[in-house]
């Protein structure tokens, strides 16, 4: 048994989660918010059988879509402010960072 732990961008969410279910897959979804972009991200939690791991990271790959974006940075901290033009930067966001832990264990009550 393993678990899965998908974390996706809320974009991707919905889609995915109902990919999820129209395939069979049960998943627990848990808010999240990025590091990186302070976005506002979904994670999922996906307890599957071993030989079924690559159906699961087949529905995610299908449903989690890299896209750019543009972000305006933000100020230096404890720089001058003055000299600093926040230009616009185009960067990847959204696809899915995805981890398959092995599960000693596993209940459900």
């Amino acid at each position: 048994m393993k678990l899965v732990i998908a974390i996706v961008q809320d974009k991707d969410s919905n889609r995915l989660s109902n990919a999820l279910v129209k395939d069979g897959f049960r998943a627990t979804k848990l808010a999240s918010t990025g590091g990186f972009l302070r976005a506002g991200n979904t994670t999922f939690m996906i307890g599957i059988e071993d030989e079924r791991v690559h159906e699961v990271l087949q529905v995610i790959s299908s449903n989690c879509k890299v896209r750019d974006q543009l972000v305006t940075p933000v100020s230096p901290i404890g720089g001058s402010t003055d000299s600093y033009i926040p230009f616009p930067v185009e960067v990847q966001v959204g696809g899915a960072a995805v981890f398959v832990v092995p599960v000693e264990r596993f209940e459900h009550f």
